[in-house]
């Protein structure tokens, strides 16, 4: 502030009276101590009477806010050196026994030996000195197993010798972290699951959804929940839909399937199990793809109760599989390579999943037994394609007002 103006110890007095409770407060310790300084000097504070004395102790008080012990420091400073300055502080210090020299030295012994224990440290630099009388250890050879310690949190320490730990993760021996290898046989599925819905905190239904990654042929199951007590019984019967022998089972890394229960069932049916591979979001594309197709464009998202799986299970039995696997074409990818080497996909030929299996070199061979042929074509005759998805699509509207009643 600038109180210049105020140059006589009248308008000091004026001042302190008419502004009553009013207190001031200083930016910072070198501007009060400067303005205390100036004031004092100004009004020649060594050569007035006590009374003015004690006013002009007052007036500093009020304009800096600080209190009456600690002006009564800065006047005695001031009337000892005639300035106010604040006085340098009187640490102690101890020699210091250890130079940079030696905490990089500390640096280098530990990264050399893959940082060490304290103790096997201390010992190693004892040795450097006692043992192969190297003077560079001198000093390091009497160092504490805790100033040790010490000089690895320092700064320059850390400049020298810093190591990371990565997180490891857990392994989990389950599965072959790899794609499928079909070659040119059917029966190497990929699996997901897609949940229904929840509402208001309760869990809905979940689709377990497998589809034939050569002959797209997708069998689909509905359970009350993904625990192993409901999922395990849903899996056999999932993989006795398919009408040949099933060899690969592949699915993403959730629990629901990467566990021991999952993976005893697969070795008793001599089953590979293999998972997605990390950064391979293409992976388990097929049966995703498949997930929205099938799934979400025919059930919806929507919740369905826990208590409905049953019914809606016994629907895609009935109907949604028959149609999909036998009525409803899918596209067949085949991959083609440009002259720069880069492989693209194309899609000129549409079939049903029966059409692709039945297509297929000597198909009989692939076929679970009692299952034959001949048998899958009066099936698939038995219906028009038309037919089959007006029946699915009736059995449908039923089931899903049925759910919608029970709901209400």
């Amino acid at each position: 502030m600038d109180d210049s103006e105020a140059t006589s110890l009248e308008q000091v007095r004026a001042f302190l009276a008419g502004s009553g409770e009013v207190r001031f407060a200083g930016q910072c310790r070198a501007e009060i101590y400067a303005w205390t300084e100036r004031t004092l000097l100004r009004h020649q504070y060594a050569g007035l009477s006590r009374r003015e004395k004690g006013l002009l102790r007052r007036y500093v008080a009020r304009m800096t806010g600080l209190s009456r012990a600690q002006v009564t420091r800065l006047i005695a400073s001031y009337a000892e050196t005639g300035h106010v300055k604040a006085a340098p502080q009187q640490r102690r210090k101890f020699a210091a026994r250890y130079t940079k020299a030696d905490v990089e030295l500390l640096a280098y012994v530990d990264k050399s030996h893959g940082n060490l224990s304290g103790p096997a440290t201390k010992r190693i630099l004892e040795r450097e000195f006692g043992e192969y009388s190297q003077a560079a250890y001198q000093r390091l050879a009497g160092i504490s197993v805790a100033q040790i310690y010490r000089f690895r949190n320092s700064e320059s320490y850390r400049k020298r010798n810093t190591s990371y730990q990565p997180t490891r993760p857990t392994p989990i021996p389950i599965g072959e972290r790899r794609k499928p290898r079909p070659q040119g046989r059917p029966g190497y599925l990929r699996i997901d699951t897609v949940h229904q819905g929840d509402r208001d905190g309760v869990k809905g239904v979940y689709h377990i959804n497998a589809v034939d990654e050569l002959t797209q042929w997708e069998i689909v199951a509905t359970a009350p929940q993904i625990s192993e007590h409901w999922l395990i019984p849903v899996l056999e019967q999932l993989l006795e839909q398919f009408p040949f022998t099933v060899r690969g089972f592949h699915s993403d890394n959730g629990s629901e399937f990467i566990n021991y229960t999952v993976a005893k069932l697969l070795d008793k049916l001599l089953i590979e199990q293999t998972k997605s591979r990390a950064h391979r979001t293409g992976d388990n594309g097929l049966v995703e793809s498949k997930n929205g197709a099938i799934i979400r464009k025919h059930m919806g998202f929507g919740h369905i109760g826990a208590q409905d799986a049953e019914t809606v299970d016994r629907f895609h039995r009935r109907y949604l599989n028959p149609y999909i696997n036998f009525h409803r074409p899918c596209a067949v990818a085949e991959i083609v390579e440009e002259p720069n080497g880069k492989r693209r996909r194309v899609y000129r030929q549409w079939a049903t999943p029966f059409e692709i299996f039945s297509r297929m070199r000597e198909c009989e061979i692939y076929l679970r037994p009692g299952i034959t042929m001949a048998e899958l074509e009066r099936f698939a005759q038995e219906q028009s394609d038309t037919e089959s998805a007006i029946e699915m699509q009736r059995a449908k509207k039923q089931l899903l007002s049925g759910i919608a009643r029970r709901s209400a």
